[in-house]
């Protein structure tokens, strides 16, 4: 891969939806990033796991939904990792795999408020530059003042990016999958047409 600005997507993508999509896209305008790789979660520490696919049945509708565009890919980096799902162990990875590239990390602006909390956030912030989107959350002042913190804390590069957004959620195509109702234009038709197959969260 020739990308010089790599945007890193993670998520559990339970299932992935236009939303993803959408925010992936803007991310990429907005810092003139190459592209995207889109990387579904293993075994997610953070999440509760009642409604939680297979990490291969995920990562096949990630797969589903990037397989059109030439600047989105799908990495299967962190389902193939056993235990559980580091942030920073995916950043470390991909340093090394691409070392001359600028790694930026996709997150909701929401994330600068617990990312803290997460495993070894020092070695998140040395392996890339944080791309926080907003989508009128957290006002922009205080966004500005978790940025500054973090800045002077951990040495952070963080970029604030206005995300219009859509609300859409994972876990409300899930609510509706158990509910009998349509998923069309929520989720691409590929997607879809793979959960419709397979039943899948129909008796969660």
């Amino acid at each position: 891969m020739s990308w010089k600005k790599i945007g890193i997507m993670g998520g559990t993508f339970n299932p992935i939806h236009i939303g993803h999509l959408l925010l992936a896209q803007w991310a990429m305008e907005e810092a003139k990033l190459d592209g995207v790789i889109f990387m579904p979660t293993g075994n997610s520490y953070l999440k509760d796991k009642t409604e939680m696919l297979s990490g291969s049945d995920r990562l096949a509708m990630t797969r589903l939904a990037v397989q059109d565009r030439e600047c989105f890919v799908c990495s299967d980096m962190e389902v193939k990792r056993g235990g559980n799902t580091y942030t920073y162990e995916t950043l470390e990875s991909l340093r090394h795999i691409y070392p001359n590239a600028q790694l930026y990390f996709i997150v909701g602006a929401d994330c600068l408020f617990s990312i803290e909390k997460w495993y070894f956030p020092d070695k998140i912030f040395k392996h890339c530059i944080l791309l926080a989107a907003s989508r009128g959350g957290a006002p922009a002042i205080e966004l500005e003042e978790k940025r500054r913190e973090l800045a002077k804390h951990y040495g952070a590069n963080i970029l604030l990016i206005t995300f219009p957004g859509m609300e859409i959620s994972s876990t409300d195509i899930r609510r509706r999958c158990r509910e009998g109702k349509s998923i069309q234009y929520l989720v691409p038709d590929c997607v879809r047409e793979y959960i419709t197959a397979k039943h899948f969260y129909e008796n969660l």
